[in-house]
């Protein structure tokens, strides 16, 4: 695996402590867990592991950047983070952060890209039990663990639900007001002007950068922002609002076609979130 993915971190968008990365110098296990309680806005400063990663929370939603992406984790899902790839992470609400640092070897098989996974009700356990185990009390058991772990993380599902994010300082400025207020109804002459650049100069870079359309791009947007609000216990009608949509079931349309299921239907299936 590639140890030289450093992109630019994109910005927080809320204010809260920052949390001190762990001193590790070496992974004493194949697999070893990193736990600890976070608070909203609790995060990670931009950083770098010599080691995978497997952002995970059994209990609350963090927000993840990296490579130039935004990512939003819920309990049922995780983000893997290849070696030297620059991430920070961020709870967006309290979250039980469970997470895993894998060798090289344990992760023979698994991506050189950050990917999303589905996380099995069988791997999520697993995790768990991982954290309550200290290798030096059973060596033999917490080697075992560590093998079914990775053997679990190629069965996960993927998806490539996330945020890609440009290079562009005009463009990252214009990404993050609508992060921030992704119900703005201004069109893209109207940012132009705001940023000093034509219409078709900043559409162009824009899909040079994220690999995507404006339209595309905006629409995932407000995806991940309800997928977040959601995990948060926001009501999908007040969502809906919050993002623009002149109804709820405008709205709930363009849920159910990004995920096949309908907003109350998605919080019935994650009662964890």
């Amino acid at each position: 695996m590639s140890t030289s993915r450093q992109a630019r971190a994109v910005p927080a968008t809320a204010p809260g402590r920052e949390l001190a990365v762990p001193p590790l110098r070496r992974l004493p296990a194949p697999v070893l867990t990193h736990s600890r309680q976070m608070a909203a806005g609790e995060h990670f400063p931009p950083h770098v592991h010599a080691w995978n990663q497997l952002a995970f929370a059994t209990e609350g939603v963090l927000q993840v950047t990296a490579a130039n992406a935004r990512y939003v984790i819920t309990p049922q899902q995780a983000l893997w983070v290849p070696t030297g790839t620059l991430h920070h992470t961020r709870a967006l609400g309290n979250a039980a952060f469970r997470n895993l640092y894998v060798t090289a070897a344990a992760a023979a098989g698994m991506p050189d890209h950050c990917v999303v996974l589905e996380v099995s009700p069988l791997l999520r356990a697993l995790i768990i039990e991982l954290d309550g185990i200290r290798a030096e009390d059973d060596a033999h058991y917490h080697a075992s663990l560590c093998t079914v772990i990775g053997a679990q993380l190629l069965r996960q599902p993927r998806h490539a639900r996330h945020l890609p994010w440009p290079q562009d300082a005009r463009l990252q400025r214009w990404c993050q007001a609508l992060y921030d207020h992704p119900g703005d109804s201004h069109d893209m002459d109207h940012w132009a002007r705001q940023l000093g650049a034509s219409t078709r100069t900043l559409t162009r870079h824009f899909e040079r950068d994220t690999g995507m359309g404006v339209r595309a791009w905006r629409t995932r947007l407000r995806l991940l922002r309800a997928i977040e609000w959601l995990a948060q216990g926001r009501s999908p009608t007040v969502i809906a609002h919050e993002l623009g949509y002149a109804s709820a079931s405008a709205f709930n349309y363009m849920f159910r076609i990004e995920t096949g299921m309908s907003p109350l239907q998605w919080k019935r299936a994650r009662p964890t979130a």
